[in-house]
């Protein structure tokens, strides 16, 4: 190993992806072990950096390159020792002259001078922060001041921020490409519109609501204008993706769904209000859309807001598979399996949108309307590769014997069906057809009928769902 030159010592530490094997490479002797310390470039701590701040102060000297540092302190108790602290940012932003990327998951002791120590990281480019209460909008303003290249930012159930000045300073910017924004009660749809021309750059936005806080902030007069006069065009913007939220004409993301010229992954959860012209409009001006996520929220929990139908139709899925000519990907479902919403996607207008385009992934998901007339039409699918059906009751064995019948078919996954049963895999029994079959609590396929269906098999059976 001595007379190895160190470029090649460095191609093969870099080949061993796992922290422990990387680990026990650099105990083998001196060499390695000085050069794992040199080109060790990321490192992953949490409740065992005990204690906090002295530990992390001797990894931040033995690793000198570190660039990626996530810290978590998930299940995290009192009697595991103190978390990090404020403190301990500082020592990070002082020894770590390469961060780049950082993540704070469940760090509940770091405050807003915490961030702002971290302001000095002047090559920081991603900050990501999972439920750390004690941030405000202050200190995620102070640190965008300094760390001027910024280029994602990730808030995930940070309630304590309720300023968004940091929002309007980043637009100002104009480097932000990836933002996402997930529970955060005290950020309503409305704050976007302060992102203003930063929108150009954006690449990837991920807005999630926190279901039971979706009516509580009312949008004002100058918001909606400022929506109405978003002049921006979001032609960078390749994913979007909504949960939960109030999709209304004229305000909030409504607006940004016709800008989205070159989008390519668009998943709406849970949004109230979102109409067919909405994805018509979507679908006319995406064409390069490869990936669509819908789950519709039943009728019964749709508000009375509008005099408008808040309901998606066909038209929405003829729209996209006539103007969607590159879509690959297409998960549907719908909330509430006892009330389905049959006023919604009915079986031709999937099928329709299946049969045009190039759909190699599909996922149904609550889709009562999907049946064995469905699973037959299926069989003249050229591109399927991937069928996952979750909870679709009324599919029996007769069409789960068509899926030997499913040309490229290699991926199968069936979740909490009633209808089928072992004497619906009998066909795939022997073939070796399928790559991969995947069967999570379905109460009448049994373990042993699973066995010889596919080259690789993973079964579960967990009934609770049922009572």
């Amino acid at each position: 190993m001595d007379d190895l030159p160190d470029e090649l010592v460095w191609n093969i530490l870099s080949r061993i992806k796992k922290t422990n094997d990387r680990n026990s490479v650099s105990l083998a002797c001196k060499r390695l072990n000085e050069l794992d310390n040199e080109q060790r470039q990321s490192i992953r701590v949490g409740c065992r950096l005990d204690p906090a701040n002295e530990a992390l102060t001797s990894l931040c000297s033995r690793f000198l390159n570190l660039a990626r540092v996530e810290i978590t302190y998930s299940g995290w108790m009192s009697k595991l020792g103190k978390q990090l602290d404020d403190q301990g940012l500082l020592i990070l932003s002082s020894c770590c002259p390469s961060l780049s990327d950082l993540t704070l998951s469940y760090c509940t002791f770091i405050t807003d001078l915490g961030l702002r120590f971290l302001a000095s990281c002047s090559k920081l480019s991603a900050l990501k922060l999972n439920f750390t209460p004690r941030i405000t909008g202050c200190g995620i303003l102070s640190l965008v001041v300094g760390c001027r290249n910024l280029t994602i930012l990730h808030l995930v159930r940070c309630l304590n921020i309720t300023s968004v000045e940091w929002l309007e300073y980043l637009g100002k910017l104009e480097r932000l490409e990836d933002l996402s924004i997930k529970n955060c009660r005290a950020i309503g749809e409305d704050d976007l519109i302060k992102l203003g021309p930063g929108w150009q750059k954006l690449k990837r936005l991920q807005f999630e609501v926190d279901a039971n806080y979706r009516y509580m902030k009312v949008s004002d007069n100058l918001a909606v204008v400022r929506w109405q006069k978003l002049g921006y065009p979001c032609e960078n913007l390749l994913e979007l993706s909504m949960v939960n939220c109030i999709i209304s004409p004229g305000r909030g993301l409504a607006c940004v769904l016709g800008k989205c010229k070159n989008l390519e992954k668009i998943h709406l959860d849970m949004c109230v209000g979102v109409r067919d012209c909405d994805i018509i409009g979507l679908a006319q001006r995406s064409s390069n859309l490869r990936f669509i996520s819908l789950r519709v929220p039943s009728d019964f929990s749709l508000p009375l807001l509008l005099n408008n139908p808040l309901r998606l139709t066909d038209e929405s899925l003829k729209a996209v598979a006539q103007s969607c000519s590159m879509l690959e990907s297409v998960r549907i479902s719908f909330s509430d399996g006892e009330f389905p919403s049959f006023s919604s996607f009915t079986l031709n207008g999937m099928l329709t949108l299946i049969q045009m385009c190039p759909v190699r992934e599909l996922a149904l998901d609550h889709v009562y309307s999907f049946n064995d007339v469905g699973m037959e039409a299926l069989s003249s699918a050229q591109y399927l590769e991937t069928l996952e059906l979750v909870r679709c009751q009324e599919i029996s064995d007769e069409g789960l014997q068509l899926v030997g019948q499913f040309p490229r078919l290699s991926v199968l996954r069936l979740k909490k069906c009633l209808g089928i049963s072992d004497d619906g895999l009998k066909p795939l029994v022997g073939s070796y057809k399928l790559e991969l079959l995947v069967v999570e609590d379905c109460p009448y396929i049994s373990e042993r009928g699973v066995q010889g269906a596919a080259k690789s098999i993973s079964f579960r059976q967990d009934l609770a769902w049922m009572y």
